[in-house]
Parts: structure tokens; sequence; C-alpha cells
């Protein structure tokens, strides 16, 4: 028998038992800082082959087991398994469906809603200076913060902004494609997002948001064990409710915590070849320094190598991402370009409506906005927000709506996981949403049976 089996193909309700209630985000974290800075002084003192040398041993050894350290996997199962058993059995022993989900609103540690919590704050100190109100909009990446230090007020919100992207600047839309501008390298793409924070939520909504979370857990917890005293084997059930309560609280949050490392990861190593793009372009091996976006990691080491780039290769690649990011991916092909389908089966969503995956449990009615890029965001209170796919980039975003309806995603997705926390109503998976709901139009967002409807 082995003395140290991998903890995630054991039963996942022998993890829920042994593992201690505790906050693993905050040991992960300790840990990741000291890696990471000892990663980031190890490369500033590296170039050429020896840079790539250390870029790959960290993609290999490092990050991997960061990121996928079975360990590591097995606390973000727990936090899924408590959510899942907390739903069904509720449903099942009192008749209550999506309490997990109300639950889940005040859990520990999640990376991703604490940064749209923290955004909340930068809202509040830019709504204080008008000046700086009415320039942030046409501020430009390049002096952004130097602009922005030369107004009244400035200096302050300058500062609020830095320590915001201090913790979240390596962050953007579409932040796993690693040539993605970070928010860190174009803060004006937060503008949209602080202005729509002003504008529809009132000063100090990080403190009454939680507070409200805060209440709202408490109040279904004791709703819960009221109930379970009527149904026969209470006190066992109730014992195993609030275990599961401990569970979900402690261990939810840190699913986003694995993807936040990876993100803090890539950063640094974009930094780091970006430099060594900069050493070319001054040579002028590339006409720019985002031309190496064009090249594999071999091709651009052999470069640094040789000093040589065939220019023809790098404009044919550019045209065909060109060519490429005007289609329409399906949703689902395997490796062998078969494209999959299917449907939702559908018992409870009414004639006419639109299946999805319930994400978030609640039902609201309000106005859907279709958004497709942060950067065009306006949005206006009670709307209800309409999209293909949600990123952690857009958690702030969420903070301004009453709902929530994506093309793309599953129950633990991050934009599910985070509207769960923020009580938002969400269903997520609805096939053709942007395309099928016109912006504009009177919508229902039922998120415990998953389901959209056009009123």
């Amino acid at each position: 028998m082995r003395s140290d089996p991998n903890p995630v193909s054991a039963p996942i309700g022998i993890l829920v038992a042994i593992l201690p209630v505790a906050d693993p985000a905050v040991s992960a974290s300790f840990y990741s800082d000291v890696a990471l800075d000892h990663l980031r002084h190890r490369l500033e003192g590296l170039s050429g082959d020896a840079l790539f040398e250390a870029i790959l041993d960290d993609l290999k050894q490092q990050l991997k087991t960061d990121v996928t350290d079975p360990r590591s996997m097995a606390v973000v199962y727990v936090g899924m398994y408590a959510l899942n058993w907390i739903n069904k059995r509720m449903a099942r022993w009192v008749g209550v469906s999506g309490a997990g989900d109300v639950l889940a609103r005040s859990v520990a540690n999640d990376v991703t809603s604490e940064m749209g919590l923290a955004l909340l704050d930068v809202a509040d100190t830019v709504r204080n200076h008008r000046a700086v109100m009415a320039a942030l909009p046409d501020l430009t990446d390049a002096s952004f913060f130097a602009e922005l230090s030369a107004l009244e007020g400035g200096e302050v919100v300058s500062r609020s902004i830095q320590n915001f992207l201090s913790n979240y600047g390596m962050r953007c839309s579409g932040e796993i494609d690693v040539t993605r501008a970070r928010w860190s390298e174009a803060p004006s793409t937060l503008v949209p997002v602080i202005l729509s924070t002003i504008r529809n939520l009132a000063p100090n909504a990080r403190a009454a948001r939680i507070e409200r979370s805060r209440r709202e857990v408490e109040e279904m917890r004791e709703d819960l064990i009221q109930r379970l005293e009527q149904v026969p084997g209470s006190r066992r059930k109730t014992r195993k409710l609030l275990r599961m309560i401990d569970r979900l609280h402690n261990f939810s949050g840190y699913r986003e915590y694995p993807k936040y490392l990876m993100m803090r990861h890539y950063w640094i190593l974009k930094q780091a070849v970006l430099s060594e793009a900069s050493k070319l372009a001054e040579r002028d091996v590339i006409g720019r320094v985002d031309d190496v976006y064009h090249l594999s990691f071999d091709e651009f080491r052999e470069a640094t190598r040789t000093g040589r780039v065939d220019p023809e290769l790098i404009a044919q690649r550019s045209d065909e991402f060109e060519a490429w990011s005007r289609l329409s991916p399906p949703r689902v092909i395997t490796s062998d370009g078969e494209v999959l389908g299917g449907a939702y089966k559908g018992e409870r969503v009414p004639t006419g409506a639109m299946a999805g995956i319930p994400a978030s449990a609640g039902t609201v009615e309000g106005r859907a906005r279709i958004v497709h890029d942060l950067t065009e965001l306006e949005l206006e209170g009670g709307d209800i927000l309409v999209t293909t796919f949600t990123d952690p980039s857009w958690t702030p975003v969420f903070l301004s709506v009453k709902g929530i309806v994506t093309e793309v995603g599953g129950a633990m997705t991050h934009g599910a996981v985070v509207a769960r926390e923020y009580g938002i109503p969400a269903v997520v998976g609805v096939d053709g949403a942007s395309r099928l709901i016109r912006d504009g139009q009177l919508i229902r967002v039922n998120g415990t049976d998953g389901y959209v409807q056009i009123l």
C-alpha cells in the first residue's frame, strides 16, 4: 500500500473529512510570494539564451508545481463538493433551492472577488475629485500617471490606482493570452469600469456589500437549521450541514487562487521577454517590440542568438491572426476537428425560454446590456450583463449589474463563482445569448433553474 496517496484520486468525501478547517490561500500566498520574488530577481540578471532557459525551467517546474499540485487541486475540489452537497441535500431535505449559492456569499480569501471590492475603494477615491473624473476618459496609457498627477487630487487618485495595480495589475480581459495588454501596461482600460461603478453604486459600497452578504449568509444558515429541526434525523443532518458550511467558507475561495498565481508568473515572464524584444527592436532585427508575438518560443530564442528574423514570416502570421480573429469558434471542438452539439434537458425551463446552466441562485428582471468589450462599458443601475464569456477581469463589472448571462461557462468557472459570492443571479452556457437578446430588451434571469426569458 502506498504511503503517499495522491489526494485527487482519493474519494472526495474522505478529503472533506480529513482536510482541516483553515484558510489555504493564506499559506499558499506566502510561499508563492517568496517563489515569485526569487523568480523576478533571478530573471533580472539574465539575458539571451540563459534567460530563455530559465523561463523554460520555471514553466516546467515551479509554475507547474504551484498551479497543478495535487494538494492544491484537492482543496479546489473540496470547495466544489461542499457547494454541490449543500445545494442537493437542502433541496431534498428541506425543499430549499440554491442554499449553497447563498452561503457562498461570504467565503474566505477569494482573490477574484476581493479584486472587485478593491476597485470599489478606488472608485470612492476618484469620486471625491471632480477634475480627475472629468479627465480620466482622455488619459493615455503612455503618460497615464503623469497626466493624472498634474490634476487637482490626481496624486491621491494615482496612489490609489497604483496600489490596486500592485496586486492586480497583471490581469486583463482574455488574460490567458500572454500577448494581451495587462492593466499595468494599459491602465486606461480600467477607466470605464471605475466610472461605471461611480455612476451606479453609492459611496462606501464595499462595506455595505460585505455586511449585506454576512447578514444573508447568517439568515440562510439559521433558516436551514430551523427547517432541519422538523425532519427525521435532524441532529445528524444539522451536524453534516454545519461541517459542509465550514468547508464551503474556508475552501471555496481558493478556487480562484491557482489562476491568480498563474497570471503573476506570466506577468514576470512577459516583462522579461519584452525586455529581450526591446533589444531586438533597438538593433532593427524586428520592426517593433510586439512583432515577437508572431514568433514561436524557439524562433524568438533563435532570433536573440542570430540577430535575424524573417520579416515576411511575421507579416504572414500577422495577417493570419487577423483573419482567424474574425471567426466565431464553435463551443466544443475535438482534437480531430469534429464539432459537437447538444441540448439541455430543460425539465424546469418554460416554453420559449433560453436554457443554460444555473450558476448563481435567484431571479431578477432588468434591461439587457450586451457587452463584448470592457473599454466600451456603459451600464446603468438595474442592467443585466449579457456577454459571450467572462474571466476574472470582468469581476468589478459584476458589482454594477443585477444579473449575468453568458454564452460560455459552467457552475465552477470564474464568473459563476464570483456571481455567487456577490449574490448576483446568473445563468451561463446560454447558446447564442448575445445574438438572440437585443441590447435594451427587458429580460428575466432565473439563476436557480437556469434559464433566461425575453419579456
